[in-house]
């Protein structure tokens, strides 16, 4: 099946799971969802991702995260910013803080996918695919 927004789906999934309590989720794979589970995982948002290979399909297996039992969530919220429909880009000075700095904005930059700290850190800005906290 092909998604319009391939981004979104994967944020759903992991939402999702994450509402009901399940262990692992499965995405598609392509080269921005890994960067993007590369993010979460560097966050500590999830425990961990593997590339896993299904009949020849790439998959992204990410194993989600919770806190002393399933009711404490790490991931609280994901939000898709950017849509298809409707780019929403940041320059340097004018990159989003999320929650006040407790959640991450993930920011496609011409130096690869980065989160907010980072783009400020290198000075760049860029598409602001999506809000996590």
């Amino acid at each position: 099946m092909m998604t319009s927004d391939p981004i979104a789906d994967m944020l759903t999934r992991i939402r999702n799971a994450n509402t009901a309590k399940h262990d692992t989720v499965d995405v598609p794979s392509s080269k921005m969802k890994i960067s993007i589970a590369e993010i979460l995982l560097k966050e500590g948002y999830i425990k961990k991702y593997d590339v896993i290979d299904v009949d020849g399909i790439k998959t992204i297996h990410i194993t989600l995260k919770y806190g002393a039992d399933k009711n404490d969530k790490i991931i609280t919220g994901l939000k898709r910013i950017s849509k298809p429909g409707l780019r929403v880009y940041a320059g340097k000075d004018e990159l989003p803080k999320v929650l006040g700095g407790l959640g991450i904005a993930i920011i496609s930059t011409n130096k690869g996918v980065m989160t907010d700290k980072e783009a400020r850190k290198e000075n760049v800005g860029g598409e602001v695919l999506a809000f996590i906290w």
